[in-house]
């Protein structure tokens, strides 16, 4: 089966979580052909992968965001909207419910250039009639640009030339659910959705605090995203998430309970769970397998760790993995020299995993959001317990669930919380036998629940649902 996997700002242009996920993902189903629509912000950013793609991978096709600023338009259309269009248009502009097939012909048949709309009078007009209703007392120019830049990038991505595939699978909802839905309409093709965090919700903290968005248009940005995954969630024949709780928010977002699904992430058990302890040598070493990103909270962690310090003088940090926002990271490294851990804090960058758990003690994770985490996933297959924020489903991997035989394997904190994330270091920095016990308990729960093979044997048990999907839907047209 051809399958066409729609991602966002990952694989493969980054590393770590789900590109680590989808990369090993796509290597062990060799019976499927995989064509990848993903989506970037740069164009600076074409064909520079940062993985050997799979031989499975017969096409790559690259969308860049920033490619709908280079548009032209002079705002001359040779096209006389309908009152339907119009409603289609001014629901979009409002993020309402806009008629999302009349939308995917007009661009994709009609090819309305997005520029030349945004620059139209028509577009004028119904900004105009959204402004008198959502923004009164705003700044004419303020909203005027708000929305503009919130459209520009959908309709440019409705208008992209889309591959042919037997199924689109979309790993995120946004955009890439977008895409993904232009494509299974496009060619009447079944359509899939796997969410690893619940993108709405991550755009929506992003948003509370981002500087970028007035205060004013918060609300209307936020509501926006819900409207592009409630297009997704309402289209996907099934919709997996990787726990209860995140299969709970699809459905409150407008998933069918009959279309949704739990598939739990999967780690490769065998390459952790033979890894030797680290021998006692006077010192506890805290790992922390992530990026540096804003929403890993590494200034936390950092913090958290300069108050553990006060506490014990037998302690260091290692900090594993990439930069994702170097902006950030050289804001995180001038912290680590301002509270005077440069002698206590590694870091060593991107490292063999597998192989550097054998230094450490435990592992700590100081996330914002998370759906479920593989370091940690990875870290109890390594028997090495975790202190982790509480989100996602963090504290259910911790204690299990329902409360399950094995124990707790660790402990958990709210997020951006550096005194309780503290003391949850210090509980297990202190005694090496809590240590032991607890990474027994982890490496036990991912044994049982948490291997590859368990959750690759359910991803393969729904594309041939979907090839048979495919074959009914043939022989329904042949009898037509």
């Amino acid at each position: 089966m051809r399958i066409c996997l729609v991602l966002e700002g990952c694989y493969p242009y980054v590393n770590g979580g789900v590109s680590t996920w989808m990369h090993q993902y796509i290597t062990e189903m060799p019976q499927h052909e995989f064509v990848l629509w993903v989506i970037a912000a740069k164009r600076e950013d074409k064909d520079k992968f940062v993985y050997q793609l799979p031989s499975n991978v017969t096409e790559v096709h690259q969308v860049f965001l920033d490619d709908a600023l280079r548009l032209k338009g002079d705002g001359v259309i040779d096209h006389t909207f309908t009152p339907a269009e119009t409603r289609a248009l001014e629901e979009l502009i409002g993020s309402g419910s806009p008629d999302w097939d009349l939308l995917f012909s007009m661009y994709q048949v009609r090819r309305i250039d997005p520029m030349a709309y945004l620059k139209s009078e028509a577009f004028l007009r119904e900004f105009e009639e959204s402004l008198e209703r959502h923004y009164p007392y705003i700044a004419y120019a303020d909203a005027f640009h708000s929305t503009r830049s919130r459209l520009l990038p959908v309709l440019y991505l409705l208008g992209v030339d889309v591959p042919k595939a037997d199924c689109y699978h979309a790993i995120c909802t946004g955009y890439g659910g977008l895409l993904a839905c232009l494509g299974a309409h496009l060619y009447k093709k079944p359509l899939l959705l796997t969410e690893h965090g619940i993108y709405t919700r991550e755009r929506e903290e992003e948003i509370i605090g981002a500087q970028w968005v007035g205060k004013a248009f918060k609300q209307h940005w936020i509501r926006f995203f819900y409207m592009l995954s409630s297009l997704i969630y309402t289209r996907a024949w099934r919709v997996t998430s990787l726990y209860r709780g995140a299969m709970e928010m699809q459905i409150d977002m407008g998933a069918a309970r009959e279309k949704c699904l739990v598939i739990a992430n999967g780690i490769s058990y065998e390459k952790f769970c033979e890894i030797p302890r680290k021998q006692e040598d006077g010192m506890v070493d805290i790992g922390a397998v992530v990026r540096f990103a804003p929403i890993k909270d590494i200034k936390t962690m950092i913090y958290a760790f300069y108050e553990l310090c006060s506490r014990m003088d037998n302690v260091r940090l290692h900090i594993l993995g990439g930069v994702d926002d170097q902006e950030y990271a050289d804001e995180c490294l001038t912290l680590i020299n301002q509270l005077s851990l440069k002698e206590k804090v590694v870091i060593p960058g991107r490292v063999n995993v597998a192989e550097y758990f054998q230094k450490l003690d435990f592992t700590i994770l100081s996330s914002l959001s998370e759906g479920q985490p593989l370091s940690v996933l990875e870290s109890f297959a390594a028997g090495l317990p975790v202190v982790t924020t509480d989100v996602g489903c963090c504290s259910e991997l911790i204690l299990g669930v329902p409360p399950d035989e094995f124990g707790r394997a660790g402990y958990f904190v709210p997020p951006m919380q550096r005194e309780k994330m503290a003391d949850a270091m210090e509980l297990l920095a202190a005694s090496r036998k809590t240590r032991l016990e607890m990474g027994r308990q982890g490496q036990l729960r991912a044994c049982t629940y948490f291997r590859y093979n368990i959750m690759l044997s359910k991803y393969c048990a729904l594309y041939k649902e979907v090839e048979e999907l495919g074959r009914h839907r043939l022989r329904a047209e042949e009898t037509v």
